[in-house]
């Protein structure tokens, strides 16, 4: 089930990636199953079918989604040599994360505490517990 926030100051078709990744990324939706297509999305949603194509093209650039002109989309396999460099992107963002948070004052100790938090839920989760 996908949700969008009207209210929120994140753009609509960001929250839509967000969305469809997590769903990926979780196995909800399972390699090669069909995206829903843009005009039932719109209308499901009741957002510009502009806004779910752009969505749709960046989850494609970023390696979570391939078309087939005339068919539509589709959820891309996870394959670690075609990820690497999103994987490269992320792991500088949490670099970044981490300096600001020690500067703001939590410890090596507190953050190992929330990443084993955060890796034991999703564990949790894709055990089906």
């Amino acid at each position: 089930m996908i949700s969008i926030d009207n209210r929120s100051r994140t753009p609509l078709y960001e929250q839509l990636m967000e969305n469809i990744k997590l769903q990926i990324i979780k196995g909800v939706m399972k390699p090669d199953e069909q995206l829903p297509s843009v005009r039932q999305m719109a209308q499901e949603l009741t957002i510009n079918p502009n806004t779910i194509q752009k969505a749709y093209r960046e989850l494609e650039r970023e390696g979570f989604t391939y078309s087939i002109p005339g068919r539509g989309s589709f959820v891309q396999k996870i394959e670690t040599d075609i990820n690497k460099e999103r994987v490269d992107e992320l792991t500088t963002e949490l670099e970044r994360i981490i300096q600001e948070l020690l500067f703001l004052g939590l410890t090596k100790e507190e953050l190992q505490q929330k990443i084993e938090l955060i890796a034991g839920g999703e564990q949790h989760e894709r055990q089906g517990n």
